[in-house]
């Protein structure tokens, strides 16, 4: 058995799982990222990493997965319960494990109506969203995909005032207020710490 950990992740999560790699020096777990349109079928993420658990996990003791329930209604859980080596993220999505639940919880009864991005949905916003939702080429949808939002929160990893600003103009494009809070790594680094603690 291979003394590295496996992280098996979120497409969305490349950038954090690797800057935390180099930030700290760490080498103590392999990473495969599946794709992060999978978000938009939850239910083909389980079965995804079933086929990596298959085909690359047999070799390790531990292995991490970079998911929180992700729409999955309890599938990626079934998983996990299914084999002691695995272990997931806590909470419901990477909104709630990098802001912390307590924290979500609390924020999202302030402010109903709030639609949330990530340094990776603003990146993506044009394709994640936009495209996704066909408001590039109906326009007029906006007013029923988001009538019931009132603001955009934005939880970003890296302090970039190019994110920021990118935020900014996601929010003014979707018609809602906008609020930033930066969260870092959140719990994400905490995992893998708990990784390398438990290798060395």
């Amino acid at each position: 058995m291979a003394e590295k950990s496996l992280v098996i992740a979120c497409g969305a999560l490349a950038n954090e799982i690797f800057a935390i790699k180099s930030m700290n020096d760490w080498d103590h777990f392999d990473v495969q990222c599946l794709d992060a349109k999978l978000h938009n079928h939850p239910s083909l993420i389980t079965p995804k990493l079933k086929e990596i658990i298959n085909s690359k996990g047999t070799d390790y003791k531990q292995i991490l997965i970079g998911y929180a329930d992700c729409g999955s209604s309890g599938a990626i859980d079934a998983l996990i319960n299914s084999d002691t080596r695995l272990e997931r993220l806590a909470g419901p999505h990477c909104f709630s494990f990098f802001l912390g639940e307590t924290n979500f919880d609390r924020l999202s009864e302030q402010t109903p109506g709030t639609f949330w991005l990530t340094d990776f949905l603003v990146r993506h916003f044009d394709s994640m969203v936009i495209k996704n939702l066909g408001l590039d080429r109906h326009p007029e949808l906006r007013d029923v995909y988001f009538s019931n939002y009132t603001n955009l929160i934005y939880l970003s990893q890296r302090h970039e005032e190019s994110l920021i600003k990118a935020a900014e103009m996601c929010a003014k494009r979707l018609e809602l207020s906008f609020q930033h809070i930066h969260t870092g790594f959140g719990a994400f680094e905490q995992a893998l710490m708990i990784k390398e603690i438990a290798k060395s």
